[in-house]
């Protein structure tokens, strides 16, 4: 894994984009490698690199703590939401 403090757009090919969202996308730059990229137009564009097993890694990764924030952010909901109820 390599922090990429900035990264030129110029040099990500549009035909190696594998998913985006917002200001996030993945792109496949070769030798089994990709680059998690912020793309923010305020501020040069960041990357991380990461080898394929590593981006499954990561995303297993990702989807435990996101399960852990959804449970914790559906609790306080949940407990706001009583008192009101009664």
């Amino acid at each position: 894994m390599k922090l990429v403090a900035a990264i030129d757009p110029n040099s990500l090919s549009p035909d190696r984009l594998l998913a985006e969202s917002n200001e996030f996308a993945i792109y496949d730059v070769g030798n089994d490698t990709y680059a998690l990229v912020h793309r923010h137009q305020g501020v040069e564009w960041q990357a991380i690199t990461i080898s394929g097993d590593g981006l499954f890694r990561v995303a297993q990764l990702l989807a435990g703590a996101t399960r852990a924030l959804y449970r914790h952010v559906a609790s306080d909901l949940s407990q706001e939401r009583r008192p009101g109820a009664l």
